[in-house]
């Protein structure tokens, strides 16, 4: 990110927190219109922008001194021109003697849009691993302080009545919503809290003993074993202030659903520093990354195709000139134009010609090899990265135009449209289309990201002016 936009997001971050911790009711003003957010104790997402409100404000009213937030560590990232995400890590102190929430790291996750000139947080998400918080609440901070006193006490005269440390330890985990675990060296399960039998559907004695790899899917299992991995390498790898490592898995549930779990996650050591076993808690976030999900998506990829758009081909054809350059092989880049595309426009309306769009990508994708990139560049223009073709120049400029014919030859092809309408029966129409090709070959990085579009566009206006459904070389 550039320094001078680093600072305009971390001056919004900043002024979002100084405004939460002062209890400014200015605050509310910079939530945008279709904003979305889940609240510190909630679980179920709020989409509503004036419930959102309702929820500031109430957390406003319950405790109107103005908080210490203790920032402990903070992530910018940078998705694209109007959207960026940032990650903070922190400790609450709240007003008076008790220290409520200021031993626990809180995590917030807010995602900035531009909107009109002027940047809205357009999505607001406060975890707080704190084993007070109930079902159905919204950030009871007067509620946590009230129960605090409480549970104090009752720990206290239980405490006198229970011999067995273990038993304390399950008295207490037992009745947070999250899932409190502990492994031994081998990542064997030794204990799992009942809250994994409203998350997934198993009773304790069911995974008492088994390995943690079977609560996850195949995917669920590789992040692990990757987490792993980096970890030994790297000594201590990456971890929060408190010594936690911190991820989003995939979870197997008892009935076979897929969910998303939020790990915190921490070796136990003995005193010469071998590992003991694991322990930590477990916290559903399957909407969470669904929802990122979807930004990644908006960010990176045309809504209509599905296809690569401009942005991610950029950083798709960086990486394949860097695996040229390091290999000595050759690969090529195709700008292609549909023919005739504006007549079916003209005759059949918008909707039609999204139908034609949709099919050509989907020829387009099914000429290729897996490891190339098709990509729609906007309107009726889609763009094609070869990778890792030969090293020899006249050989990988016939690799690049068999592909090229093979391609020209599929867009050819006629097209029947299904168009269904409201109340009517389907029609179909039939569209006769080519495309014009430019082809450009690259070695390395001779040659930069820019000029090899050019050139490829060049090429291609050259496919048209000879009359169309042909397919042209750059030169060089």
């Amino acid at each position: 990110m550039p320094s001078e936009r680093l600072s305009t997001i971390r001056a919004l971050f900043d002024d979002y927190i100084a405004q939460y911790a002062t209890r400014d009711d200015r605050l509310i003003t910079r939530f945008s219109d279709n904003f979305s957010g889940y609240s510190g104790g909630g679980d179920v997402l709020v989409k509503d922008r004036a419930e959102w409100v309702k929820i500031t404000r109430q957390d406003f009213a319950q405790v109107p001194q103005p908080l210490r937030i203790e920032m402990l560590d903070i992530c910018l990232q940078d998705l694209c021109h109007e959207v960026v995400v940032v990650t903070a890590f922190f400790h609450i102190h709240l007003p008076g003697p008790e220290h409520v929430l200021s031993r626990e790291t809180a995590r917030l996750v807010l995602i900035f849009r531009l909107e009109q000139g002027d940047w809205k947080i357009v999505h607001s998400g406060i975890s707080i691993p704190y084993h007070l918080v109930q079902a159905g609440e919204v950030y009871p901070l007067k509620g946590l302080q009230d129960r605090n006193s409480t549970l104090e006490s009752l720990v206290e005269q239980r405490t006198k009545q229970l011999q067995d440390s273990e038993a304390l330890y399950r008295l207490l985990t037992e009745e947070t919503l999250d899932v409190v675990w502990k492994t031994d060296r081998d990542l064997r399960i030794t204990y799992i809290s009942p809250a994994d039998e409203r998350l997934r559907g198993f009773k304790a004695e069911e995974v008492l003993g088994r390995h943690v790899f079977e609560l996850f899917t195949e995917d669920g299992v590789a992040t692990v074993q990757n987490i792993l991995k980096n970890t030994t390498q790297a000594g201590e790898g990456k971890r929060s202030p408190e010594g936690f490592w911190i991820f989003s898995v995939q979870h197997r549930a008892k009935n076979g659903r897929v969910l998303w779990g939020e790990v915190l996650a921490k070796p136990q050591y003995d005193a010469q520093g071998n590992i003991l076993g694991y322990h930590g808690t477990t916290r559903e976030c399957t909407d969470r990354v669904r929802l990122e999900d979807e930004v990644r998506q908006l960010a990176f990829f045309d809504p209509l195709t599905s296809l690569p758009n401009r942005r991610l081909l950029d950083d798709r054809l960086g990486q394949s000139l860097v695996v040229s350059k390091r290999s000595g092989n050759y690969g090529a880049v195709m700008v292609l134009d549909l023919d005739n595309f504006k007549t079916l426009n003209d005759l059949h309306g918008h909707h039609v010609g999204d139908l034609l769009l949709l099919e050509v990508a989907q020829r387009l994708v099914d000429c290729v090899r897996q490891k190339d990139t098709v990509a729609r560049f906007g309107g009726d223009e889609f763009v094609v990265i070869l990778g890792e073709l030969s090293a020899d120049r006249p050989r990988s400029i016939q690799q690049a135009s068999d592909v090229a014919e093979k391609i020209r030859a599929s867009l050819v092809a006629p097209y029947l449209l299904k168009v269904s309408q409201s109340g009517q029966m389907d029609t179909l129409v039939e569209h006769h289309c080519s495309a014009s090709i430019g082809l450009a070959l690259f070695l390395g990085q001779d040659a930069s990201q820019n000029d090899l579009l050019k050139w490829a566009d060049a090429a291609m206006y050259q496919a048209k002016a000879a009359g169309r459904n042909v397919i042209r070389l750059a030169d060089g």
